[in-house]
């Protein structure tokens, strides 16, 4: 498993990232099974472990947690906080006063005296980052936490948390964790040049896109009723799906000719972005984890890379459901409309 510097932290962490999400009642039910595929990708030379507090309410950490006794100083460990955590309007977001609270909570549910990186989930557009780095820089002091990141943050946003870090002497984003895949190209735009200018590491979601880069969604199919689009009811053939669906067809074919299947050849792909340091995989079986570790040994030629431009080109996003962060001014028509 190849390592690579994160970012300038000085710390070096594998290329793919093993993400916890689907560990918990949101996937894997069976405790005893997600610790055996967690205890297999640090076999395989995995040392970057992601999680978060929302993942399953809290039941994604615990199941990582007790995965890591006695491995725990082998890993690298990252979590996140900002989704609700229940009902109470202030168990979320980027308040001092819920930070410091998630971030205990994180720790006894990891049953671990610190976090390797910690990081915001989403922006809070309404909470000022000073309030955001503030807390995280003294979870730093303190010894809870190593190094703290974004994810999903626009690229003005990491440029003004840089911008704020240096006035009011907080610690400096580290890492973003952008979504990043052959069909959700967007970030090339900005946020990964972003990041290289401030030598941020970057550890991308959703490599596979939900599922779409693993060939099973076809036209005229249902998905499963356990695969991701089953489950929020998505309709395989609608515009997007369709376009979707014929990319997938196309990026078959040059996976092909490439030697190899269409889940190596998508988080390869990641992978040979120069600005990108590790791709998250997000196993919910043991299987899926065997069918993605391989892709870490794999170097796409520069005529493959050419051939995946044209059907996808550089800085396109095929849908518009993929874009995970829209500002205020495009999700609220009343800030983009004078009034009175």
């Amino acid at each position: 498993m190849e390592m690579r510097a994160l970012g300038r932290s000085g710390v070096r962490v594998s290329s793919l990232c093993l993400g916890a999400m689907a560990f918990g009642a949101r996937g894997n039910t069976d405790h005893d099974d997600s610790v055996r595929i967690i205890h297999r990708a640090l076999d395989a030379g995995i040392n970057f472990v992601d999680t978060a507090d929302v993942y399953s309410q809290g039941e994604s950490e615990e199941i990582v947690g007790r995965a890591l006794k006695g491995r725990r100083d082998d890993v690298v460990l990252a979590t996140k906080f900002f989704n609700p955590m229940g009902e109470d309007p202030n168990r979320r977001g980027m308040s001092r006063r819920w930070i410091v609270k998630a971030c205990e909570e994180s720790l006894r549910r990891l049953d671990t005296d610190h976090i390797d990186l910690y990081q915001v989930h989403r922006l809070d557009e309404e909470t000022d980052l000073d309030e955001l780095l503030g807390a995280l820089s003294d979870l730093v002091r303190q010894g809870k936490v190593r190094m703290v990141g974004s994810s999903t943050f626009p690229a003005e946003a990491i440029v003004e948390a840089h911008w704020t870090s240096e006035r009011r002497g907080h610690v400096p984003l580290r890492t973003e964790q952008p979504p990043y895949s052959i069909l959700v190209r967007g970030i090339e735009r900005d946020v990964l040049p972003t990041c290289a200018r401030y030598g941020m590491g970057v550890l991308v979601w959703s490599p596979l896109n939900s599922g779409w880069l693993t060939g099973k969604y076809r036209s005229g199919q249902t998905p499963e009723a356990a695969s991701r689009l089953g489950k929020l009811g998505r309709n395989v053939d609608g515009p997007t799906g369709r376009r979707k669906t014929e990319a997938v067809e196309q990026l078959e074919a040059i996976a092909a000719d490439a030697g190899l299947d269409l889940i190596t050849l998508a988080l390869a792909f990641t992978l040979a972005h120069p600005a990108v340091t590790s791709s998250i995989i997000g196993p919910r079986t043991m299987e899926q984890l065997e069918s993605q570790v391989p892709a870490a040994s794999v170097t796409l030629t520069a005529e493959t890379l050419d051939r995946i431009d044209e059907v996808v080109r550089p800085g396109e996003t095929i849908t518009r459901r993929d874009v995970a962060f829209e500002p205020r001014s495009i999700r609220f028509p009343a800030e983009r409309r004078r009034t009175g």
